[in-house]
């Protein structure tokens, strides 16, 4: 059995001359039968940064337009006691509550181009996965049935206020006709993968020139209508 905690450090502040209520959280997560740790830093839901234990450093989140933040280099050593404190009270609370069933909840997945599509030009397809508990998915994608493996990224895993976790996986690619992308999730809450579908829709040029046609025409035959009508009240007068 497979247990995981997660810790939730809430902070409101407000800004006096703003008067603007703001949410400061820091997330530790910890699970039993895996290293796999987080400690993020979020404001207001967005993820501003985290810490990557593997090269035990603080990694920027925010985008490049924001006020990039001065991090204490003291964080680093704090998450990874932090690391420590988790695993110890996940132990406790395992062995306090007599290894109680694990509540687990299937993710939901959607998929999705970034920028609108253009044949030829480079884009990329996230796959959504959310509401899913315990923090474990597995994505594959896939293209005309083949699976892709270049061009994909795996965020980390992100927390929802009910506790459960959404995550985004990424795949880079040129939208060719007639292409087909899938986006498969695994999940210990899932018997089988639950895959998504993409492929381009691309409207047709010809479908502007008839619309256009066609009005242009409508168009005259009302004029030609109203001007049979305009001649046929002016001969009826004469008579």
């Amino acid at each position: 059995m497979k247990s995981s905690l997660l810790v939730l450090l809430a902070l409101m502040c407000i800004v006096t001359k703003a008067q603007v209520l703001h949410k400061d959280i820091n997330v530790i997560t910890c699970q039993t039968d895996t290293t796999e740790t987080e400690d993020e830093e979020q404001l207001d839901g967005n993820e501003i940064f985290y810490v990557d234990f593997n090269n035990n450093k603080i990694v920027l989140t925010l985008p490049e337009f924001a006020d990039q933040l001065q991090v204490n280099p003291g964080w680093i050593q704090g998450a990874q006691a932090n690391k420590q404190v988790c695993k110890n009270n996940l132990d406790v609370a395992i062995q306090a509550e007599k290894s109680p069933p694990e509540n687990i909840d299937a993710p939901q997945n959607t998929i999705y181009p970034r920028d609108e599509v253009e044949l030829g030009k480079p884009n990329t397809l996230i796959c959504f996965i959310n509401n899913f508990y315990p923090a474990i998915v597995k994505v594959k994608w896939t293209k005309n049935n083949v699976e892709v493996t270049e061009g994909v990224t795996l965020s980390n895993y992100y927390p929802n206020e009910d506790f459960t976790f959404q995550q985004f996986s990424t795949l880079s690619f040129t939208p060719q006709l007639g292409d087909v992308y899938s986006c498969s999730v695994e999940h210990k809450a899932l018997t089988e993968p639950k895959t998504r579908i993409w492929e381009p829709e691309v409207k047709a040029e010809s479908n502007v020139g008839v619309t256009a046609f066609c009005g242009v025409g409508l168009t005259l035959g009302l004029l030609g209508v109203a001007t049979g009508t305009f001649f046929l009240i002016k001969g009826n007068n004469c008579n």
